[in-house]
């Protein structure tokens, strides 16, 4: 058993590193960088197998290997219900969400609502959510869950581990865009699926297999609190452990919850959030399109045997650190007295992988990290370039959008890393519970004004922002109340003195009460309000996405399709003039300016004018819900027998 990395382990992280940084330079080399169809949405000509990869690896960071281990190692199987549930709302997205947001050809998930609803303050209210929420549950999870991994194998500080994550990952999203991002993120997947199979196999051989699992774990009570009646209680495992659907009253992850409230996040996630849709809307045709997200729908399958097994194995091979209940021995461990569960995967790779495997495991975990975090940044920088700059400089060049881009990507990290501290006490030492109640809190109003607005044309840019600031304002009270009365530690004795809507309303029962009171009011108030012409409707819905007809926009609606317009090209031509000019006048070097050109994205390429008949054509490109027959069955049958396959293993394991 060792604590540390050997030599080998550093060459072989070293390897990796050099062919991650090979990919992301190869794709900063392709085309089209220089636009923002090419740097937002990878030249919308990217094949199923690295869109699917993408996909994946963009959900599967580091907290999945901190958070879903860690309540594994916690509580059992339950949490697998997160990872398999995913495979509905996947195949959702690709046969019933993607359709219309392709033909309606937008960039960005708050682009579509303003086609859909007018207007600007749900578009902006949309964008500054997205961003809000990737500084909350989504970048600084990520950098925590990464420097708890870092920290516990390198032995540094959290905070310089903290640094480490940021410049490797900003390398690629800077530079490269979407397209190196979808790359680079093929190849983690690769390293990410072989390393973590390698893991839970050692694990279930030195365990004895799955029957010496379940035997095991429900026996794995740290020394130091078996005789303490009262510490005992915290750290034993639950009797239902072994059980993915649990009691609506007493259990942790209750099955009602499962079915109601984690349905409003998991479609929101999987559906309609900026992240995952952006690689879909990447792919070549709806083809491609649909087969990625059955691709990752497969992979999401795997978080069993990558995540959930290692969390357990984990407790019951080093049980005293793991299963830990009295604060001073948590503390002593991992710093926390709240629990040590988050470290469950760390050590596991730690302490039983041979030298060199932990160099592979943990080049797996960085892979995982800089996927999910490139992802973000690029999807952050993209909503911030599309859906808020625009708004207020609608002639901006592509330059100047490129430039902005990012610079999104270094303010939302800096805001992230002033958010790490609130994570450190988060849901008594469990993160993966600290990711699902904030989403709880905030997700669901906007989970419904998707549904809605996919599905029932009557709703109104009245009913569906005002619905959103009640469904907000509730949530955000939930959240306040949630921070401001904390559990008490197991074992200490101090009585349960939070309110009842935080101690008896699980989080997730929470978002589906959330949801409902939200569409009840977005419904009321459109019925009192006037519904948007169906001429403005054309192509936004799920009723109109087959319409041969743009909708009719006003003059301050107009979008970008993705090409320059004449303005912009003209603009563009002068500015890039009066830069060459200065730079011949100020004698700098011309290498110095095409390396700037490189890093921000202002890259000269040649621009020919559209006549408006190949306008036509590009925008029917881009719009193209196409299928061949033949292609169709195939995929509606593989759709159709996943969602079965899924639908058996969640009842096997009930």
């Amino acid at each position: 058993m060792t604590d540390s990395l050997d030599t080998v382990d550093y060459v072989v992280i070293g390897i990796y590193f050099i062919a991650v940084l090979c990919v992301g330079i190869w794709s900063t080399c392709r085309p089209n960088r220089g636009n923002t169809t090419g740097y937002f949405l990878a030249g919308k000509s990217m094949h199923w197998i690295p869109v699917g990869a993408s996909i994946y690896a963009s959900n599967i960071g580091a907290p999945m290997f901190i958070g879903l281990a860690g309540t594994a190692a916690a509580s059992g199987l339950a949490v697998t219900i997160y990872e398999w549930i995913a495979v509905y709302f996947l195949v959702a997205l690709g046969w019933v969400f993607l359709p219309v947001y392709i033909s309606s050809g937008v960039f960005t998930m708050p682009e579509y609502l303003r086609k859909r609803f007018g207007g600007k303050r749900i578009r902006m209210f949309s964008s500054f959510f997205a961003l809000i929420g990737f500084i909350l549950f989504n970048i600084s999870i990520e950098i925590y869950s990464g420097a708890i991994f870092l920290q516990q194998i390198l032995k540094w500080n959290m905070y310089l581990c903290v640094v480490l994550i940021l410049i490797v990952t900003a390398i690629f999203t800077v530079v490269g865009g979407l397209a190196s991002v979808i790359y680079t993120d093929t190849l983690q997947s690769a390293v990410l699926l072989i390393s973590a199979t390698i893991l839970a196999v050692m694990g279930l051989n030195e365990v004895g297999g799955w029957s010496g699992m379940t035997a095991k774990y429900m026996t794995s009570i740290a020394n130091q609190t078996f005789n303490n009646q009262s510490y005992q209680e915290c750290s034993k495992p639950r009797e239902d452990s072994f059980h993915i659907l649990r009691s609506p009253v007493s259990g942790d992850i209750p099955w009602t919850g499962a079915f109601s409230g984690l349905s409003f996040l998991g479609l929101y996630v999987w559906s309609q959030d900026q992240l995952i849709v952006q690689r879909t809307l990447s792919a070549k045709n709806m083809v491609h399109a649909k087969a990625a997200t059955l691709f990752a729908s497969v992979l999401k399958l795997t978080g069993l045997l990558l995540f959930i097994i290692p969390g357990m194995i984990s407790r019951i091979l080093y049980t005293d650190d793991i299963a830990c209940a009295d604060p001073k021995s948590c503390e002593e461990f991992c710093n926390n007295k709240a629990g040590c569960s988050n470290f469950a995967y760390p050590v596991l790779v730690i302490r039983l992988l041979p030298k060199g495997l932990r160099g592979l495991m943990l080049a797996a975990l960085l892979a995982a990290l800089m996927s999910s975090m490139t992802s973000i940044l690029n999807s952050g920088s993209s909503i911030m370039t599309m859906d808020i700059w625009r708004q207020f400089r609608k002639q901006a060049p592509q330059s100047e959008l490129m430039i902005v881009g990012r610079l999104t990507v270094l303010v939302l990290v800096v805001l992230s890393v002033l958010w790490l501290p609130i994570l450190k006490s988060a849901e008594a030492g469990i993160i993966w519970f600290y990711m699902q109640a904030i989403r709880s809190y905030l997700i669901p109003p906007m989970c419904v004004l998707f549904v809605l607005g996919l599905f029932w044309k009557r709703l109104t840019e009245q009913g569906a922002f005002w619905g959103l600031i009640l469904g907000l304002i509730v949530g955000i009270i939930r959240m306040v109340l949630d921070f401001s009365f904390r559990a008490p530690l197991c074992g200490s004795g101090d009585p349960d003195n939070r309110p009842a809507v935080v101690s008896k309303v699980d989080f997730l029962h929470f978002a589906a009460i959330l949801g409902l009171v939200t569409t009840g009011a977005m419904i009321i108030i459109s019925m009192f309000t006037e519904p948007r012409p169906d001429r403005k409707l054309k192509r936004v819905t799920w009723w109109t996405r087959n319409d041969e007809d743009e909708p009719e926009l006003s003059s301050d609606e107009e979008e970008d399709l993705g090409f320059d317009s004449e303005n912009e090209q003209r603009q563009s031509s002068e500015n890039d003039q009066r830069q060459s000019s200065e730079t011949l006048k100020n004698g700098k070097c011309q290498m110095l300016q095409k390396c700037k050109d490189w890093i921000c994205g202002t890259i000269k390429e040649p621009k020919s004018k559209l006549s408006p008949e190949e306008k036509c054509l590009l925008r029917k490109k881009m719009t193209s819900l196409s299928e061949k027959t033949r292609n169709r069955r195939i995929l509606n049958c593989t759709a159709v027998l996943i969602i079965i396959g899924t639908t058996v293993l969640i009842a096997a394991f009930h």
